[in-house]
């Protein structure tokens, strides 16, 4: 029994240490928007399966409703799409703009490194 309760505490005490945080990719679009369509057609797909993906899963929402329940931006979108990672929530880093599958993923991987969100980088392989 105290074994089971210091394996909890150490598991609680992991979970709520630095570095931890909720990561999410949050997607503003909006309906006719071609870059956005671009984007689904050449990423959108692979997206959940990639480490960054993974690292940081996609949230969609209309640039025209209200954001999602917990979202804090530092600003409004006005540019559809527009990429931003969040950390628990907020907004730590933004892409405005899809420009192209080559620059996406570098941009993507570059915001990622800069919040110190974990990730293997696999785009070269």
């Amino acid at each position: 029994m105290i074994v089971a309760r210091l394996l909890v505490a150490a598991l609680l005490a992991a979970l709520s240490a630095p570095g931890w945080a909720d990561v999410a990719l949050l997607m503003g679009e909006e309906k006719g928007c071609p870059w956005c369509a671009r984007w689904h057609a050449e990423i959108g797909d692979a997206y959940a399966r990639t480490s960054e993906g993974r690292a940081a899963p996609l949230m969609r929402y209309d640039v025209h409703r209200p954001l999602p329940d917990g979202v804090t931006l530092s600003k409004p979108v006005f540019f559809t799409p527009t990429f931003v990672l969040l950390m628990d929530g907020a907004e730590v880093a933004r892409l405005e703009g899809y420009p192209g599958e080559d620059f996406f993923w570098g941009l993507l991987g570059q915001m990622l490194a800069d919040a110190n969100v974990q990730f293997v980088d696999t785009q070269d392989d």
